[in-house]
């Protein structure tokens, strides 16, 4: 297995192209560039930030099939999805760009006898740490804001995008975003927590696996540095009851096969009241039975694509192995391939409660489902998770559904929907899900200084 940056084709784990790590001067060059881009970037008018981020959000739609491309070459993920993921970047700097001014006005303190008021300003340079699952939208969530509000910019990508963090450098430069002010770091581990400490860093932003949080929160603890973390999740998804089972399956398989089941969000327990449990496992037998391996570029809904590499499908299938050692019963798929990194569709049911597997984020195509008999096992087995990133319930009576999601232990808990998603709408979770928020009305509300200006009248 191949280390450092590299494209590495999942399909068949061929390393196509390399990349060269940064070195110790190239590292001491960009963060001396950062640091004084932000001088200028920060001193210009939001408007005309605004104007290049809004030029940023056009680019990343009008390249969006170039950039499905170089994803589906890096990391699998399915060309119509990719495109998605890129026209979602285009809505996010949109927004921001759009509702800056707005995000950050002025608070009124309300004050007798002065002028008080709480302002948004930016604080510096912040590192960027994202993952290779959503290339483009990881970055667009944390950059957007950021670069609006006056912040300047060090991305660390995943060693597995090399080409998908230069793409997004040549949007960045070919919007007019100023020198320095966004800059894509081939940076080795050693070298990030480096920048971690440096002082002119005043943030870190890191969307990854608990393991690497814990890691840069230890690091920006110790620097003293305001960190957000976005990590994993273990989504329930609740149905309470349904007049078409196999609708609801469809969605439900649907739903977890987005992105081959990789993604923080996705409803990764599914928990199924009894008198439809039966049938709803049976159908998703079905379905996952049907599906084949194939490219990218298919758009046939029952061709999957292969994991993000030979190690991530390795490591979904130990898991299946401690399933199965747990007494868990895999009723259908979960099969690795002999080169690539496919690994079957499975449909995995019960796991015990209580085991080491039970805890654990299944990254990948599993459909995991629990059986419940009541609204209260459904909430209790929903919450007792070591994540808690989101959410959803389903059922016909909107009340009895409202009543069981408005007590999910989750920074996401949606009703009657699991795509209840957007540029405005906040992102992240709670637990060991990670702390922050991206996205909306708050997503320009981490890396900022909340700074008391205050006018009085006494003299000296």
């Amino acid at each position: 297995m191949a280390n450092g940056y590299r494209v590495e084709n999942p399909e068949t784990s061929d390393v196509v192209e390399t990349f060269d790590n940064a070195t110790d001067a190239q590292i001491e060059e960009a963060l001396a560039l950062a640091h004084d881009a932000y001088k200028e970037w920060s001193a210009r008018p939001m408007s005309e930030r605004a104007d290049i981020v809004a030029k940023v959000a056009t680019l990343f739609d009008e390249r969006k099939d170039e950039l499905a491309d170089i994803i589906g070459q890096e990391m699998g993920k399915r060309h119509s999805e990719g495109a998605e993921e890129a026209e979602f970047c285009s809505a996010i700097f949109g927004y921001f760009a759009t509702n800056g001014e707005k995000l950050t006005g002025d608070l009124d303190l309300e004050v007798d006898g002065a002028h008080a008021v709480l302002e948004r300003r930016p604080i510096g340079t912040i590192l960027g740490i994202m993952p290779w699952n959503f290339p483009y939208y990881q970055v667009a969530r944390f950059a957007g804001p950021n670069l609006v509000l006056g912040n300047t910019i060090l991305l660390k990508h995943a060693e597995i995008c090399p080409k998908s963090a230069a793409a997004i450098q040549q949007i960045m430069d070919d919007a007019g975003v100023p020198k320095g002010v966004y800059q894509t770091l081939y940076a080795t581990h050693d070298q990030i927590s480096t920048v971690i400490a440096d002082n002119r860093v005043a943030g870190v932003s890191l969307t990854g696996s608990e393991r690497a949080g814990a890691i840069i929160a230890e690091q920006a603890g110790k620097a003293l540095k305001k960190a957000v973390l976005e990590l994993g999740g273990s989504d329930p998804y609740i149905i309470l009851d349904t007049d078409n089972v196999k609708e609801a399956a469809a969605n439900a398989w649907a739903t977890r096969m987005y992105n081959t089941g990789q993604a923080c969000d996705s409803n990764k327990r599914m928990i199924v009241m009894d008198d439809i449990y039966d049938e709803f496992v049976a159908e998703l037998e079905a379905l996952a039975s049907k599906m084949t391996p194939g490219s990218y570029t298919s758009d046939d809904e029952t061709v999957f694509q292969p994991l993000s590499s030979r190690s991530a499908a390795e490591r979904l299938a130990g898991q299946l192995e401690d399933v199965k050692k747990a007494g868990g019963n895999i009723r259908v798929g979960g099969e690795l391939s002999d080169k690539g990194a496919y690994i079957s569709p499975a449909v995995v049911t019960d796991i015990p409660r209580g085991s080491d597997v039970y805890y654990e984020e299944f990254f990948g195509p599993i459909a995991v489902v629990y059986k419940v008999s009541s609204d209260e096992e459904a909430l209790e087995l929903a919450n007792d998770s070591q994540f808690g990133l989101g959410g959803s319930v389903f059922s016909q009576d909107k009340e009895r559904a409202e009543k069981v999601g408005s007590q999910l232990e989750v920074g996401m808990a949606k009703i009657n929907t699991h795509a209840a998603e957007g540029e405005s709408i906040p992102f992240g979770g709670v637990k060991r899900s990670g702390y922050g928020r991206e996205l909306g009305p708050v997503g320009m509300d981490e890396f900022v200084n909340k700074r008391l200006y205050w006018v009085g009248d006494e003299g000296a």
